[in-house]
């Protein structure tokens, strides 16, 4: 199956200027060199791209501000995800009206809807534009599931097309995509391979916002039929996802912290996120230099 979306997406983190007002410059110069180093999409405020503090109207500059500055060398996925369907529908359309290609819908999070409201929530979503739909399944932060049959249901509507997928739920994953077309896209940097070796679309990486190449790589070398370098790189990309992932930061501040020590835009955090700690940043140098070999 061909990748409706591209294959290595970076989920972007959204810079900001040093007063915290919204880069767009900033943001395009990052874009352009992502797409330069192998990124065939980009995921504009995801949860990296800190999307919870930004607003609706800086969400449409974002999106306008990047689409200039890639073209149409890249798809653009636009997050639109809030706990309000109303307002999940009109960040939608101002997606829509901005350029994106496509949508990143979350269920709906705190609330914790049962099953036939969360099918509901993404139906009503669907219905507001005539963009395809990302449905991003990532529990740990909505609190609730996309379960398995609820995304077989889902998979009929012909504007639902990929799943991001951060569940965790491996098996979930292999029978959903076993029964329907919809395009999986590993959503965890840990399960970039192993997702794409039993039939993933791709990924969408936040470790891509430092490493673009090597994530790409991996994939390449997958597609190339070379699994044993393809597990290979994956494997050397180890440290640095766990670093950047699982040392209990969001994405956002160690992508951040490495940008900012790679020279390329980034800025500050908005709160409630804080700067990663010196030892933090000095950790993070020191394993994104053993991958890339810049020490």
């Amino acid at each position: 199956m061909t990748p409706p979306l591209g294959r290595t997406l970076c989920a972007m983190i959204t810079p900001f200027t040093p007063a915290g007002a919204l880069d767009l410059d900033g943001a395009q110069h990052l874009a352009d060199h992502l797409v330069t180093q192998g990124c065939d999409g980009l995921v504009l405020s995801g949860t990296t791209g800190e999307s919870p503090t930004t607003t609706d109207a800086e969400k449409s500059s974002l999106v306008e501000a990047v689409r200039e500055a890639v073209g149409t060398r890249a798809t653009i996925v636009a997050g639109v995800g809030t706990p309000d369907t109303a307002h999940t529908a009109e960040l939608a359309r101002g997606a829509e009206k901005a350029g994106a290609d496509a949508l990143l819908v979350t269920a709906p999070y705190y609330s914790r809807p049962p099953q036939d409201a969360v099918e509901a929530h993404f139906l009503d979503v669907a219905k507001a534009t005539a963009l395809p739909l990302v449905l991003y399944d990532i529990p740990s932060r909505t609190g609730v599931r996309i379960a398995p049959d609820t995304l077989l249901r889902l998979a009929e509507h012909p504007r639902v097309r990929a799943v991001k997928d951060c569940s965790y739920d491996f098996l979930a994953a292999q029978k959903v995509m076993s029964r329907t077309g919809l395009a999986y896209y590993a959503g965890c940097d840990e399960h970039n391979l192993a997702l794409y070796a039993v039939g993933a679309a791709g990924c969408v990486s936040t470790v891509a916002n430092v490493v673009p190449a090597h994530i790409r790589a991996v994939l390449d070398a997958f597609d190339a039929g070379d699994t044993a370098r393809a597990a290979h790189l994956q494997q050397r990309a180890t440290p640095l996802i766990e670093a950047m992932t699982a040392n209990g930061l969001p994405g956002a501040v160690t992508a951040k912290a490495l940008l900012t020590a790679l020279n390329l835009p980034a800025g500050p955090l908005r709160p409630p996120l804080r700067p990663a700690g010196r030892h933090t940043a000095d950790g993070l140098r020191a394993v994104h230099e053993d991958l890339t070999g810049t020490g």
